[in-house]
């Protein structure tokens, strides 16, 4: 997999490249860091509340597989591989877990390689499809290969819906992508709030989008009804930093935490 019949668009600075360089990455450009600068000249923070973001993710695939018992995961806005994966958590709690991985960035599918390394009793796929259009990921046949749908699947949507300013955009989609899945399926959901910084969070989404990458934050209501229908686990909508929190997300201080995560299930 290589990226000479692929347009990076380099000179144009993308979510998940900032994401990545300000994760600590080397998978970014001139363009993504100038912007990064530029965004954390106004949100000096972003950088600690991406990590309580990606923390978060660890630990929902962790108590989703040791506590819910769910095998299958449908991750859509992937981004750069950042250790651990999803489907390192998963399987390592239990090792038959399968694993879909879904984003439509060029440079996520350059090193989608890296995705790939499931234990031999499951099974990790790459999909290059849109958020946008759920009916392409549904009828794929890496999902249709990976994934058994008659079976509960976690829906993880981490730290991509607040790139989507329409919230009926957004509740369409999400409702499209849940509709197919068993009962028993997971929601899980994080994305930025301004509720614990409104001043820096709210001069950080003008930075964001004066760079040319929409997003918006959203309140805790504002949340909550991407869930409607289905049953929230506890505790509910809380800054990722709260969600079953390990040692070190207890100790994070909830002014630099900047998203808001859930996770919700499918009824019978």
């Amino acid at each position: 997999m290589t990226d000479s019949h692929l347009d990076l668009k380099t000179d144009i600075p993308h979510s998940a490249r900032v994401y990545d360089y300000l994760l600590g990455g080397k998978d970014n450009y001139p363009a993504d860091r100038a912007a990064a600068a530029s965004i954390t000249a106004d949100w000096p923070n972003l950088p600690k509340s991406m990590r309580a973001n990606r923390s978060f993710m660890a630990r929902l695939a962790h108590r989703l597989a040791a506590e819910h018992g769910i095998r299958q995961f449908l991750d859509i806005g992937t981004g750069l591989p950042t250790a651990p994966n999803l489907h390192e958590v998963a399987q390592t709690v239990a090792p038959e877990s399968r694993i879909v991985y879904v984003d439509n960035d060029p440079i996520v599918l350059v090193h989608a390689r890296a995705l790939l390394t499931s234990t031999p009793e499951g099974r990790t796929s790459y999909l290059d499809a849109d958020f946008h259009d759920p009916d392409a990921i549904l009828s794929s046949d890496q999902l249709g290969e990976t994934l058994d749908l008659s079976r509960p699947v976690a829906l993880s949507l981490i730290a991509i819906v607040h790139f989507m300013p329409d919230d009926a955009v957004v509740q369409d989609i999400i409702d499209r992508l849940m509709e197919p899945l068993a009962p028993g399926s997971m929601l899980a959901l994080s994305a930025c709030t301004a509720d614990s910084a409104p001043e820096e969070v709210t001069a950080g989404v003008a930075a964001y989008n004066a760079n040319g990458i929409p997003l918006v934050a959203r309140d805790k209501a504002g949340m909550e009804r991407f869930f409607d229908g289905l049953e929230l686990l506890e505790p509910g909508v809380v800054l990722v930093n709260h969600w079953y929190p390990d040692e070190a997300a207890a100790e994070v201080d909830d002014a630099h935490v900047h998203m808001y995560g859930a996770v919700a299930r499918k009824p019978a």
